[in-house]
Formats: structure tokens, sequence, C-alpha cells
């Protein structure tokens, strides 16, 4: 479960809209044994389709055309077996006939062992060439799953034996009846919403926003609740698509034990499946799950269902009597239950948590600690200190001239103010990258212009150390390359903070975040280009004419003292802004 990326991230996330389930491209490997698609419905019982073959035996080596037939169908997957071991493995390999629309894949050890689709294309026959391995069985049973559409198909359609010559009687039973085809618990309709009576007493309750009432249509809600050898489950959340929760061992999407509830056509489908990594999950055809109930109403999705505590014979499946961070998330479906990358940053609990242990009521963060302090120190960093620390050395050179441990009051003001930005910059650099375990290629362009301000940032100071004196030929160079550099460094850290607000890893409250990052700028923009009239205005009172030097002389000393007087007043109204706008930023960051 991010669990983003992207997106979630600015979502250019690779999964953005791709599905999370099915295969229109016919790349089915993982349905090698079961040849039961992943599509959360139970194969329809009373095939349609035909198998026919233009040999009934055959020779190691032989070429036998394979046929499959029927009414119109978008999916298919052949495979011959043993007649006598039909849970075996696939046996012998094929040559297509029609490479557009069909295509090999390799199930186990053998090579080229299997023929499924290219595409969902509409097609009512195909043909293919089985070739009988040298080890062959005495005798072989092509098999066949079809998909009409994403919930209508059958599995393991059976078709005609083929067997060697002078080979005995085929004794075992190799008809496939409906019984024998994987069957979905019954489905039962919720009457009213979950309530959240018991929580943190004889159940454990996950809960966001905190302590909020299940039944409400902004309340995301998950509980667990043991009872002997099992723990029944009940999910709800405001969503059109589908809701979903997963075990994981860490903070990070992959490796985690996932269960949805998926909202095709109002109705709700329960699945599992085991998230491998940041990819769109494969739904389990079967799960374990019992007693699933479902309720769409008033724009929540709710689901319940049981499972046990351990379930060793389902792959995938984590034990419920362990710890394990908590996921929660919800995301848009579409047409065939295929479902799309979440929403938003995933909600994740704060801790490792034993869901049979002791009851709790708790909630989570949908923007981890550490993200949360990187943005902090970012934006005070560069909202606060660079800003203040710029307008300092711009403006108030004559206001405050005097000296203080050896360095004009200015100065030291300056500087002081700069190496703090340089010093908050540095530890908010290294948060992500602890948090992340190394780069983040989800992020977008935001790490590449962090790393590039980072750079810059650090690049000031050590120019600054080597700063010629005050009438060097070089004092001009170096002023227009310590100006270039710090400018630069503030505009793309700027376009980096708007980047960064966009990441659903922070998750900040969308369009206001925004609004307040332009206004921000607006306000510093407008600061600045106040200070510089005032600066022209007052140049141009005190100018020195020769005509009237005694009295010029005696206005520029009034002039200057006014002009002190308003740069100091604005400096005060300019700090209490930036703090107000900090505040804001700072108050949205953590209340998530």
């Amino acid at each position: 479960m991010e669990p983003p990326g992207l997106a979630f991230t600015l979502w250019i996330f690779a999964f953005l809209s791709v599905p999370a389930a099915g295969y229109p491209n016919g790349k089915v490997k993982e349905a090698c044994s079961s040849m039961m698609p992943c599509h959360g419905h139970s194969p329809q019982p009373l095939p349609k389709h035909t198998i026919s073959v233009n040999e009934t035996e055959f020779r190691p080596g032989d070429h036998i055309k394979v046929n499959l037939s029927g009414p119109v169908f978008e999916g298919f997957f052949i495979q011959a077996r043993n007649a006598e071991n039909l849970a075996g493995p696939a046996v012998g390999s094929f040559m297509l006939a029609e490479e557009r629309i069909s295509q090999l894949l390799t199930c186990g050890l053998t090579k080229n062992s299997a023929v499924s689709h290219t595409s969902k294309s509409k097609k009512k026959h195909v043909e293919a060439y089985w070739v009988a391995p040298t080890d062959a069985p005495e005798h072989v049973q092509f098999l066949a799953t079809v998909v009409e559409k994403y919930e209508i198909f059958w599995v393991k359609i059976p078709g005609p034996i083929i067997s060697q010559p002078n080979a005995p009687p085929l004794t075992t039973p190799t008809s496939i009846t409906p019984e024998t085809l994987p069957t979905s618990q019954p489905v039962y309709h919720l009457t009213k919403s979950f309530n959240a009576s018991g929580c943190g007493s004889t159940k454990f309750c996950i809960r966001n926003p905190p302590k909020c009432d299940p039944g409400a249509a902004y309340c995301f809600f998950l509980s667990f609740k043991q009872n002997n050898h099992s723990v029944l489950i009940e999910m709800s959340g405001p969503s059109e698509g589908y809701i979903a929760f997963a075990l994981s061992h860490d903070q990070w999407m992959g490796d985690d034990d996932a269960y949805l509830c998926i909202n095709e056509d109002h109705r709700i489908n329960v699945n599992t499946a085991y998230l491998s990594g940041r990819t769109p999950p494969v739904l389990d055809s079967e799960n374990g799950l019992e007693d699933i109930s479902w309720r769409v109403a008033d724009g929540l999705v709710q689901c319940s269902f049981r499972r046990n505590l351990r379930l060793p014979a389902y792959k995938g499946r984590f034990n419920l009597d362990a710890n394990y961070y908590i996921f929660l998330a919800d995301g848009g479906a579409s047409e065939g239950g295929l479902i799309h990358k979440h929403h938003r940053q995933p909600l994740i609990t704060n801790g490792m948590y034993n869901v049979t242990d002791s009851p709790k009521d708790i909630g989570g963060s949908r923007s981890p600690l550490l993200l949360k302090l990187h943005a902090s120190l970012m934006f005070v960093a560069w909202m606060t200190t660079v800003s203040i620390g710029v307008i300092v050395a711009r403006f108030f050179k004559p206001v405050w001239p005097h000296s203080l441990f050896g360095k004009e009051i200015w100065f030291q003001v300056h500087r002081m103010l700069m190496l703090t930005t340089v010093l908050l910059t540095s530890i908010a650099f290294v948060l992500p990258f602890i948090y992340r375990g190394g780069w983040s290629k989800w992020a977008g362009f935001h790490p590449y212009l962090g790393c590039t301000v980072m750079a810059l940032a650090i690049f000031q100071p050590l120019i600054a150390g080597f700063r010629p004196p005050p009438h060097a030929p070089r004092r001009q160079v170096f002023n227009w390359v310590h100006w270039s550099a710090g400018t630069t460094a503030r505009i793309l850290a700027v376009v980096t903070m708007f980047l960064g607000m966009d990441l659903p890893a922070l998750n900040l409250p969308d369009p206001w975040d925004t609004y307040t990052m332009i206004g921000f700028v607006a306000w510093h923009v407008g600061i600045d280009i106040l200070l510089e009239i005032h600066s022209y205005c007052l140049i141009r009172k005190v100018e020195v004419i020769d005509e009237d030097r005694i009295q010029i002389l005696q206005s520029l000393t009034s002039a200057e003292a006014e002009g002190h007087t308003f740069k100091e007043i604005v400096l005060t109204i300019y700090i209490c802004g930036n703090t107000a706008f900090l505040i804001t930023f700072l108050a949205a960051i953590h209340q998530l």
C-alpha cells in the first residue's frame, strides 16, 4: 500500500490509470496453474465453447492442430495436461497459427506450454499447434479458459483426449464438473451502517478523522474483532470506486497483504491481493474469506467479512496475530471492477499493531512524520529566514551601519539568517532520503530541483568566504555572482515548493495550499517593490543641489531619519506577515 506517488506524484505516477486487475494483453502467467482469471468473480458453470483437434493419436514430435471456437469472446488460455492428472503441470509446447491474435507463454519449466490472447479484440475462433514432447504421457487432454467479458468467463473447459498408439485405456475420470471449479462465498446485504460501539474495548478500530462516526459521509473506518480462531473485519469509507486496507511489515507499499471492497455498479466485490511492489495489485481468485456482507448508501462503501487468524493454504495471506503497519486507502474503479491508483496518500498507522491484541481505537497519518518535518523546515528556511535576510542586505545597510562584534549590524543579521537557511535546508534535505531509503523516482522534478537548491545554498557561504575587499577590482564580479546564485536559489526553491505541495505524500489541502503559496510570493514581491520605490523617492528627495547645499544637507538628515523609520516599520510588518503565512502552512502540514 504507497503507497504517492501520485501521484501519486504530480501524478506522473507510472500507474495512475492502469487497471489493477485483468490482463487484456494476455500476460497471464499467474493463471498457469489454476487457469483462473484474477477478476474477482466466479466462473460460469456451463461452457459455450468447444475445443477440437485434427488427430486422436500422437507420437512424440507430432504437431496436433488445436481449435477453440464458440460465441464471441475476448480472452482465452489453452493448455495440454496429463489426462490422468489434470491438476498437474502443462505438457508439451505450442506453435502459433495466428500471431496477430495469439501468443505463447511459458508455464513452469516448459517453454511455450500455453497459448493466450494478445488483446481484448473480439474473436470467435483461434488455432494453434501442439507439439508432443519426447516424455509425453500416454493420454493428453486439452483445457481452455475463455473470457467473454470481464465478469463472464469459463475455466478449464474440457477438450478432447488424445493418446499414444497402443496406450492402455484411460481409467481415471477426466470430466470437469462445475462442482470442481472454484466458488465464492455467499454474499449478504448489510441492512444498516456500521457503528463504533466497542472500539477500544471489544474491537480494534482505526478511524480517520479520529473518533469519527462510521456512518458519516467523511469517515474512513476499519475494525477487527476476534472470535476464537477467526476475525470479523468491517471496513467503511466514502468512495465511488473502492476502499482497501493492507497489512505491511514497513511503511512502504510492497510485499503487503491487501483486502479490497470494489464498487461495481452498486454491487460490492470483496477481494484479496498480494502487493508485490509499487505496481497494480493482482486480485486473488480464491481468498478464504467468509460471511461476506456489503452495503452502498449515502456515498459510503461498506463491507464486512470474516477470515481465520492463519490461512496457510492461501499464498500472500499474513497471520493476523502479529504486528503490522496498517494502510487504509481509497480510489476509483472503472467498468468491470478494474481499480486505479488510490486518490491520495493512504492513511498509515504511526506504529505497528497486533489487531488481535488488546483492543485500541487509533488513527493514523496520510503524511509521514519525516516528510512533514522536511516540508516544515524548508518553509521556515525559504519563506522566512532567507527572505528577511535578503531584504536586510538590500535595504538596511544605511539603517544599521554600526558595528557588532567587528562587523556592521546589517551584515551580522544577514549572515546569521543565511547560515540558518543553509542549516535548515541541509537538515530538511536528508529527511526524505532517510524516509525513502534512497532516491524517489515517483516525485517527478521535485527532488532534482531540490538538489539544485541545496547545491546553491551551500555554494553561497563558500563563495562568501572568498569575498574581496570593498574596493578591490574583483568585488563587482563577486557581487554579481553572489546575487545571481542567491536569486536563482530562491526562484528554484519557490518552484520546488510548489511542486512539493502537490505530492500525495504530503497531502496538503488542495487548492488552498497553492493559494497560500501564491499569496506569500505576492506578499514578498509587493514588499520588495514598496521598499524599492521608497528608496528611489528618498534618493530624489535628498539629492544635493549646488545652489542650496546647506539647506539640502539639513533636509538630508531629516529625510534619512524618516526613511529609516519607514523601513523598520515595513520590516516589522513583513516579518509579521511572513509569520502568518508560515503558521498557516505549518498548521496545514501538521494536522494531517
